[in-house]
C-alpha cells in the first residue's frame, strides 16, 4: 500500500477528513471570474512561417488556467491534463494572443477550466478565436499534497453544459 493511501486510510486521517467534510463543501469560490492575458506574438515566438509555435500558445493557456483556478480558489494549483485542445487557426508575428480562463467545473481537489485562445489584430483589433481547451488542474500543499478546493456551481444552460462537458472528459480520464 503506498504510504500516501496509509495515512488517508488511517482512522484518525479518516476522522479528520469526515469533519471537515462539511467544510470544504461549504466553501464559497472566492471569484468566479474569469482571467483574460494578453500577450504580443514576437519573432522568437514563431517558427519559419512566422506563425506562433503551438507549445508557446499551449504554455500562455496553461498559465492562464493556472491563475483562474488560483483566484477561484486561493490555493497553488498545478496541471494534471489538457484535453481536446484544438488549433483551429495559425497568429503571426505582431499579432496580440488574447487569453480567455474561466472555471467550469470542480471536484473535491481538482478543477477543469475552458480556456479559449484569440488572435487579435492591432490594425483593427478584431479577432478571432484561434485555440480553445480544457485544463484540468489540481490544488496542492507546500508538501505537494492535493488539498480541497470551493465547489463551482453552474448558475445557467451554457455553464451547465461546459460543466457536463468537462465531467465526461474527467471521468474518460479516470478509468
Amino acid at each position: 500500500m503506498p504510504v500516501n493511501q496509509h495515512i488517508v486510510n488511517s482512522p484518525r486521517a479518516l476522522l479528520i477528513c469526515e469533519c471537515f467534510q462539511g467544510v470544504f463543501e461549504n466553501m464559497e469560490p472566492f471569484s468566479t471570474e474569469p482571467v483574460v492575458l494578453i500577450e504580443e506574438v514576437f519573432p522568437q515566438d514563431t517558427n519559419s512561417y512566422g506563425t506562433l509555435f503551438g507549445g508557446r500558445l499551449m504554455s500562455l493557456m496553461d498559465k492562464a488556467a493556472g491563475i483562474v483556478c488560483s483566484k477561484f480558489a486561493h490555493r497553488e494549483f498545478v496541471t494534471i491534463s489538457i484535453d481536446t485542445l484544438k488549433f483551429l487557426h495559425p497568429a503571426h508575428q505582431g499579432d496580440l494572443i488574447e487569453i480567455t480562463a474561466k472555471i467550469v467545473f470542480t471536484s473535491t481537489h481538482s478543477a477543469a477550466c475552458r480556456v479559449i485562445a484569440k488572435r487579435i489584430s492591432k490594425s483593427d483589433w478584431k479577432g478571432d478565436i484561434i485555440c480553445t481547451g480544457f485544463f484540468f488542474m489540481v490544488a496542492i500543499d507546500n508538501q505537494m499534497r492535493p488539498i480541497p478546493i470551493p465547489q463551482f456551481k453552474p448558475q445557467n444552460k451554457e455553464e451547465e453544459d461546459l460543466w457536463n462537458e468537462a465531467k465526461t472528459i474527467r471521468e474518460e480520464m479516470i478509468k
